[in-house]
């Protein structure tokens, strides 16, 4: 097995199991025993469990989160040079697309998605501070992008009304998929292509962001 393979392997463990018994209760026997590799190894790529969750993180939300980033910028670049404030639907689906995107971007997505939404109810903090140390300047970015194309609302105002669609995004990206099984009335057709979804959380929030 090489290098590349090992870590992999040891990563897709760590991911699984941190979803599914979080972080404090898995132990690095449980994650070196799934992924098939001595414990040795652990300490050999990543040196300890800490580093190992943050590379968990890093794997999925670096590339993810340059995505989004040049989705953003290229919002502000073109409104900049054609002379006129962002679009609110521009900035949201510069957002919004990559990130219901990502569910089905491989093997190991649903496992990371389930990862975030623990961390965000878990009474610990670890998993949470790491998360949101990644999503941190992207979501500011995000935020300045909004307050430039709602000039006529305070930052206070944006703020919270974008706390609403990010915790709107989050919900549909659990809720997409087997999920929906438990919470679909009866004569409502699902949604599960990104491109639908996409339209429907974007008119959405439009329509809550761009209220006077």
């Amino acid at each position: 097995m090489s290098i590349s393979d090992t870590k992999e392997k040891i990563l897709d463990a760590a991911e699984y199991l941190f979803a599914r018994r979080g972080f404090h209760n898995t132990s690095l026997r449980a994650i070196t025993s799934r992924a098939g590799v001595n414990l040795a190894a652990v300490n050999y790529h990543f040196g300890s469990k800490d580093a190992l969750l943050e590379a968990v993180f890093q794997r999925r939300l670096v590339p993810l989160n340059r995505i989004r980033r040049d989705n953003l910028e290229a919002v502000r670049e073109t409104a900049r040079r054609e002379g006129r404030r962002p679009a609110v639907d521009e900035a949201l689906r510069a957002f919004i697309e990559p990130t219901l995107a990502f569910r089905k971007s491989g093997t190991g997505a649903e496992d990371f998605i389930t990862l975030v939404a623990r961390s965000m109810s878990d009474p610990e903090d670890t998993v949470r501070d790491v998360f949101i140390r990644h999503i941190a300047p992207l979501f500011h970015l995000l935020f300045e992008t909004l307050c430039e194309a709602l000039p006529e609302l305070t930052p206070d105002t944006v703020f919270w009304r974008l706390q609403f669609v990010i915790g709107a995004m989050g919900h549909v990206i659990c809720m997409t998929g087997k999920n929906y099984k438990y919470a679909l009335p009866a004569g409502v057709t699902p949604v599960d292509d990104v491109e639908s979804l996409t339209a429907l959380l974007i008119d959405f929030a439009a329509t809550g962001l761009e209220r006077p």
